[in-house]
């Protein structure tokens, strides 16, 4: 008997070929890797002397940011970073004077 893509009442027929897709390679759900990942990424940041800080600011002003990173080449991250310790300097500076 011919095997036919099309013949849904030999279903068994097809039971051993392979699904498409990409093979399952880790046990845990999505969102437990997604726990595990993040938990992570915490102790990589800490252990290289990272800290979280979030805030809020005005959409305009991110979408500023946003742009200059872009323009640098850096990441919104590192930008606001640099203006901080620039920041930082200029205070030291006025305040030793």
């Amino acid at each position: 008997m011919a095997k036919e893509a099309s013949d849904l009442t030999t279903i068994d027929l097809f039971s051993d070929e392979k699904r498409p897709g990409r093979p399952k390679t880790n046990p845990h759900s999505r969102s437990v890797q997604v726990k595990i990942n993040k938990r992570n990424q915490v102790k990589r940041d800490k252990n290289n002397g990272l800290k979280r800080v979030e805030f809020k600011i005005h959409q305009d002003l991110f979408e500023q940011l946003d742009d200059l990173a872009k323009v640098k080449g850096l990441s919104r991250g590192e930008l606001i970073e640099s203006i901080l310790k620039n920041s930082m300097t200029a205070t030291a500076l006025n305040i030793s004077k």
